[in-house]
């Protein structure tokens, strides 16, 4: 797999960037157990910070392409919203009931629910590699599932709820690549991050769950989520895409649930089993085959990477 990188930009500024944007994102986990407060309301309120200059940047730079959108395209970017909304209500979920090693190997396997609802959806064929693919995955994630059923508690729950965020983020990239052929990034990005934060916020007149009242400490942590694994972190895997290939960044993003794995060790104290490890590294070759196989078959917007924690 050719990296592909642009000769009119330096090497050690596109990889330098592509590292930065990996390390950025892999910090997202270890910052949600730190955040006191529900997991509903870290959904909001990191969507929120984010989604503000984004949304804010689109309408300076795009407004004639955000006026001349058709009813039919705002319908699907409000599912695509909605979609991004359960994932980050389900996987930030999750860390309050699994590990950071379970959490974020089972939500890592994105790219494989891709592939599954292309083909239920959108009809693009399943070959080989992509089996192969999806049974590493599943037998990663029973792996790791089993271990937490049989360790009791709470951890199979976080672990269900891990797996529903990546179902959700499959359909948020599925859907996404439809309205991607026709809008550009930044557009796309700051409709749909605010949309999953109005839903987010809206959500919150039906639970018993409070939006405010929280410590200092944690209102940093919340702003912390929004600058650095999404705002900055994000920007420079996407940055990445326009100099090094697409499936290229894709598997260096990889790298995020191994440094979280990593970063969870000293911070947490959550040091990963065996069967953590033999899951996860299943679940990562499976996620693997799976990005190169979907890459030959039909690549993804040229700025855009599967990316949604």
């Amino acid at each position: 797999m050719s990296p592909r990188v642009d000769a009119e930009v330096p090497r050690a500024r596109i990889y330098g960037g592509l590292v930065l944007g990996v390390v950025a994102v892999s910090w997202a986990a270890p910052l949600i157990r730190f955040a006191e407060a529900p997991s509903l309301a870290i959904s909001a309120w990191r969507l929120t910070f984010a989604s503000v200059p984004l949304l804010a940047l689109a309408l300076l730079r795009s407004r004639s392409e955000l006026t001349s959108l058709s009813t039919r395209t705002w319908g699907w970017l409000v599912l695509s919203g909605l979609a991004l909304a359960l994932h980050f209500a389900t996987w930030i979920a999750s860390l309050q009931y699994t590990t950071v090693a379970s959490s974020v190997a089972l939500v890592t396997t994105q790219p494989v629910w891709v592939t599954l609802f292309a083909w239920l959806a959108l009809g693009e064929r399943v070959g080989p590699r992509g089996i192969a693919a999806l049974v590493l995955c599943l037998a990663g994630s029973v792996l790791i599932g089993a271990r937490d059923f049989a360790a009791g508690g709470t951890a199979l729950w976080g672990d269900l709820l891990a797996v529903a965020g990546a179902v959700m983020a499959g359909v948020y990239f599925v859907v996404g690549r439809r309205v991607r052929e026709s809008m550009s990034l930044g557009t796309y990005v700051g409709i749909v991050y605010s949309v999953a934060a109005v839903a987010l916020m809206l959500a919150h007149g039906f639970v018993d769950s409070p939006l405010t009242g929280f410590t200092p400490s944690t209102w940093m942590v919340l702003v912390g989520l929004a600058l650095v694994p999404q705002l900055i972190g994000h920007s420079l895997l996407n940055a990445s895409v326009r100099h090094l290939s697409a499936p290229f960044v894709a598997v260096a993003s990889l790298g995020e649930p191994v440094l979280s794995t990593l970063w969870a060790v000293p911070l947490l104290g959550e040091k990963p089993d065996w069967v953590q490890l033999v899951g996860g590294a299943l679940a990562l070759v499976g996620v693997l085959v799976m990005s190169r196989d979907e890459a030959a078959r039909q690549p993804p917007p040229p700025d855009m990477v599967p990316a949604a924690d």
